[in-house]
């Protein structure tokens, strides 16, 4: 029997997010369902709701008429988690009035919990966040076997933490080790599958009826039910800090954090390893109090607001289509052709058959191309060994990918990605050679980090609709699409590119043409302003620090030598050609002295070569190369590398910001969205700040205080910092940079 079948809805049951239903054997349904929203999230409706329900519960109890609860949801998804636009206002000095207002949710929760009847969560679809919280306060959690549901807490990739008692249960349920590492310190999301692995949940079902028919059995045969951390004697999974086996191995825990985070300001895993320490050591009502304190400090933070800015709702916004042509219809790519089976074109013909796409991967040679096909399959090899695919699944997604040398096998692709080497000349001959074979309007796109899609579209019949198209290495691990109009490319092709990035599952930006774009021009300023301190006598390894404790997750000479340096060099010297040519003034770069005598006098162009700003045995990084000290540190005793450790951090983060803003002055950027999300996924620009445009918005002081800053750094480094007009504008107006 279920509530489905025999229950009736209240109607005296006040309107709000959750609906009540009781069946005559005193078994009650919680269903969520939020009439507001597409989705079920913490709003302050949902929890006046929730207070409503536990005290009506209560009251039912108290009256011998309550036999047990299921807690499920009426739509797609169990529940979202928090509502993030309420995150994202908190101020401060809101601080005291948001602590009490999660401290209400939690009593209400452990309330819901203490009931002394068994309360059973019936989780139809994704619980992430505050919806995995609100499952972890019942007894029992049964999840519909759905892969495409995700269950999770991951908080901390907003730069929050789980505050509805995330972290104090899954420390009491999975024990410190396991909650910290499985859960919560990488926010990770599991399919219920995994999910009843790790032990977040307890029964798996084919379907909603099942699911609830599970959820009513546990409560026919456990009428006394209670959370097992509420039963007498009960300890903790691994013991805690006052356990000395567990506490001669804590030290380990802050010690891993920190190499992870390498002094990069996320205060988010600091806190949720405070809370899990600390919360396990008192009751569990002093537990909620430590973690509403660590969650109250977050969310009030700087960090957090940035996170959630891009991570959320700028992610969303992108991969929505905000910069999409609204007016051209949908489509999808049936055949795809990829010129080139080097690194990026076989990542690219890997990505593409992963997503369901027939590939033709095209090289001068059968040889060349069989062997970009084989880089699939050692991917696929190894997914297969990690038990993450199964035979029949490599094989069906291999057997999508055609090698081949002969122009005649491209025939009916709608759409060619070319990826062969930068060259213009290379690009235009093989465009040449195949485009009358492929599909009448296919789609002509080209994967190239810097040379101009304008120039690159002369040689095509269609220009119209030719596009870039610039991917990442390594592809298949590389989120990111960075789509380039030419100036004749089309809306329809563009949107084609669009759509045909989204089929393969990455995060489409779109930019203007223009030399080295968005993505490829703004980590060019990053990688000069660190080679440009090594050549002011700054020392490397302080260098290096600088990027790491600032979050960039590639230390920046080490950047440059994966990078080799003879590429920026060619990128430099083509410019300053291009610049020339139209009658402007260069401008040099105080980086460009140490790149070439790196170059010229030292022989060292990066790791391919052996031999860079860092050394290398059997291809392995060995330490700085000495010589940068002997050459460039020592050299400078006049005190110029006198140079403030967070004026070196700033001027990497500035000299990203301030050239992004250029870009959106040029029209090469028209969209504040994709400026923070392709810095943060292409070109590693810190997580912490939201992106580059964000990090002017959240730094001290908004837009003034950053253009102020700005001209601190340019009295004391040089005019390349100068604030552009535009942001100067927003400054004076009090404005932030928005879409």
């Amino acid at each position: 029997m279920t509530s489905q079948t025999h229950g009736t809805t209240d109607p005296n049951n006040p309107t709000g997010t959750i609906r009540w239903e009781q069946d005559a054997d005193g078994v009650v349904t919680l269903v969520l369902d939020d009439p507001s929203q597409a989705v079920n999230t913490m709003t302050p409706a949902f929890t006046a709701s929730l207070a409503d329900a536990v005290a009506r519960l209560t009251t039912l109890r108290d009256a011998g008429e309550l036999r047990g609860v299921i807690v499920t949801s009426a739509k797609k998804t169990f529940f979202a988690g928090g509502d993030l636009r309420l995150l994202s206002s908190i101020r401060p000095e809101d601080a005291q009035e948001f602590f009490e207002g999660s401290m209400g949710i939690k009593r209400n929760l452990r309330a819901l919990e203490t009931l002394g009847v068994p309360v059973v969560a019936a989780v139809n679809g994704a619980a992430l966040g505050g919806g995995l919280e609100i499952a972890l306060a019942c007894h029992h959690r049964v999840a519909l076997d759905n892969p495409a549901a995700k269950i999770g807490l991951p908080e901390v990739t907003l730069g929050l933490l789980p505050g509805g008692g995330g972290v104090v249960r899954t420390v009491r349920l999975l024990g410190i080790a396991d909650a910290l590492l499985k859960v919560l310190l990488q926010g990770r999301q599991y399919r219920p599958a995994q999910a009843l692995e790790v032990g977040l949940v307890h029964e798996l079902a084919a379907d909603r009826d099942e699911m609830l028919a599970k959820a009513r059995a546990f409560i026919d045969a456990n009428p006394s039910s209670q959370q097992p951390w509420d039963v007498k004697g009960y300890k903790i999974p691994g013991g805690t800090p006052s356990n000395p086996a567990f506490a001669a191995n804590l030290p380990a825990f802050p010690a891993n954090l920190a190499k992870t985070l390498q002094g990069a300001p996320y205060p988010a895993p600091r806190n949720i390893l405070a809370t899990a320490v600390e919360s396990a050591q008192v009751d569990i009502d002093t537990a909620f109090v430590i973690e509403g304190r660590y969650f109250t400090e977050l969310a009030t933070g700087q960090t957090a607001k940035n996170m959630i800015q891009a991570f959320f709702f700028d992610l969303q916004a992108v991969n929505a289509g905000a910069n999409r042509p609204a007016d051209v219809p949908a489509r999808t790519v049936a055949k795809v052709a990829v010129l080139g089976a080097g690194m990026m074109g076989a990542g690219i013909a890997y990505s593409c058959a992963k997503a369901g796409i027939q590939v033709v991967l095209k090289d001068v040679s059968q040889e060349a191309a069989e062997h970009g096909k084989a880089y699939s399959a050692g991917l696929l090899d190894k997914a297969l060994s990690r038990g993450r695919t199964t035979e029949a699944k490599r094989d069906a997604l291999l057997a999508l990918i055609t090698p081949t040398a002969d122009p005649a096998d491209l025939a009916g692709c709608d759409a060619v990605i070319e990826a062969v080497f930068e060259n213009t000349e290379l690009k235009h001959q093989v465009f040449a050679e195949i485009q009358d074979v492929l599909a009448p309007d296919a789609l002509l796109c080209s994967n190239t980090s810097t040379l101009p899609i304008t120039q690159l579209a002369e040689g095509v019949k269609r220009p119209e609709d030719f596009i870039g198209l610039h991917f990442f290495s390594p592809v298949d691990k590389m989120p990111l699409v960075e789509i380039i109009k030419g100036e004749r490319t089309g809306d329809e092709a563009l949107a084609r590119a669009f759509d045909l990035v989204r089929q393969i599952n990455k995060t489409p930006i779109v930019v203007n043409d223009s030399r080295g774009f968005f993505t490829s021009r703004v980590i060019g300023q990053f990688i000069n302003e660190g080679v440009a301190m090594v050549g002011e006598g700054v020392d490397p390894s302080s260098v290096e620090q600088a990027a790491a404790q600032a979050g960039y997750p590639a230390k920046v000479l080490s950047l440059m030598d994966e990078l080799t340096l003879t590429l920026p060099r060619k990128i430099r010297d083509e410019s300053r050609r291009a610049v020339e040519a139209e009658g402007r003034t260069w401008t040099p770069h105080p980086a460009d002295t140490v790149l070439d005598r790196m170059l010229d006098e030292f022989g060292r162009p990066g790791r391919s070569g052996g031999a860079g700003f860092y050394e290398y045995v059997d291809g392995k990084r060995a330490g700085l190369w000495p010589g940068l000290r002997e050459h460039f540190t020592s050299a400078k005793g006049d005190g110029s590398a006198a140079v403030p450790f967070k004026d070196m951090q700033e001027r990497m983060l500035f000299a990203e910001a301030l050239d992004t803003v250029r870009c959106l002055e040029e029209g090469v950027l028209t969209s504040v969205a994709d400026a923070n999300i392709g810095s943060i996924l292409g070109i590693g620009f810190p997580g912490w700040t939201g992106g580059v445009l964000q990090y002017i918005n959240g730094y001290e002081g908004g837009p003034a205080g950053f253009t102020a800053r700005a001209r601190e750094l340019a009295a004391a480094y040089g005019e390349r910092f100068e604030p552009p007009a535009l942001l100067v504008a927003k400054a004076g107006s009090g404005e932030t940079l928005t879409d």
